[in-house]
């Protein structure tokens, strides 16, 4: 679970790399076609049928992931990137509360508090300038991405618990893949910026990671149980506050820290609390897990 969060920030650090000068939509398509190749080749080598059982589902779900990995990229290259972390990782309150409408499942007082909290770190990561005045300091565009993001990745979520009664995971993963692909090749079509040879190894190096990370998640999984391997997976955050401050001089102020803190606490006591039935867990960017697969 740790290598999972390590890789996954790395996936963000090179996302953010690649953005300043590439549009985030190349960088979908770069980690789509990785992607779409590893997956493809699972399913033949285990004989799998790729197309699934469902196929309209299996697409909106791959839809749904698409829209929430373009937003959360959007927000990566726009963002601290330690904040834009922080505001993906609300994903699993979205989950929650989208699962009690489509799954007709619970939610008791504490999670609604837990839902209140989540919101206020988000309002303190945020700084939105009706509240704060002047102080604001994040774009906020890319924070509504972000939460965008968070909230199509929670769609995704609800999407994967229905499927993953009747399909193969990997069958998922691989309509994630195909649809960001084919979706992306118009919108980069538009506005193309040739890669240089370096942008080329950052590219691959998204998509590189991004599987070293759904491997690494699947094992620990598996080999854990649900609430402790989700509580591990909050490193993320802190391996990416850290490449920010390394690679970009980005330093959390303590509004930001709160607000992180505030987050944190909040969804992890969520994951714990519902981490004995099939509630969600915690994650953080597109793909979400079933119980606790990262949305990226």
């Amino acid at each position: 679970m740790a290598a999972s969060a390590l890789a996954f920030s790395i996936m963000s650090l090179l996302v953010k790399v690649a953005g300043q000068r590439l549009p985030s939509q190349e960088v979908v398509l770069a980690r789509a076609i990785v992607s779409v190749a590893a997956s493809w080749f699972v399913l033949r080598r285990r004989g799998t049928h790729v197309w699934g059982k469902a196929p309209k589902l299996l697409l909106l779900r791959g839809l749904l992931g698409f829209a929430a990995l373009s937003c959360f990229y959007f927000s990566v290259t726009r963002l601290p990137l330690a904040d834009a972390t922080v505001i993906q990782f609300t994903n699993p309150v979205f989950a929650m509360l989208l699962a009690a409408h489509a799954l007709d499942e619970r939610i008791g007082r504490g999670e609604v508090l837990c839902v209140a909290a989540s919101m206020l770190g988000v309002v303190l990561v945020a700084r939105p300038p009706a509240l704060f005045g002047g102080t604001a300091s994040l774009d906020m565009l890319a924070v509504a991405a972000g939460l965008a993001g968070a909230m199509l990745s929670a769609a995704a979520y609800v999407m994967v618990r229905k499927l993953g009664e009747s399909e193969d995971t990997m069958v998922i993963v691989f309509y994630f893949a195909l649809v960001s692909l084919v979706g992306s090749m118009p919108i980069v079509a538009m506005n193309a910026v040739t890669p240089t040879a370096a942008e080329l190894l950052v590219l691959l190096g998204v998509g590189v990671a991004t599987q070293v990370g759904q491997v690494s998640i699947t094992k620990g999984l598996r080999l854990e149980p649900a609430g402790r391997a989700t509580s591990i997976g909050y490193l993320q955050i802190v391996f990416a506050a850290v490449w920010g401050a390394l690679f970009f001089g980005e330093i959390p102020d303590l509004p930001g820290i709160i607000g992180a803190l505030l987050v944190i606490g909040s969804t992890l006591a969520l994951a714990l609390a519902r981490s004995g039935d099939s509630g969600p867990a915690a994650g953080t960017h597109g793909a979400v897990r079933p119980r606790s697969q990262s949305p990226h």
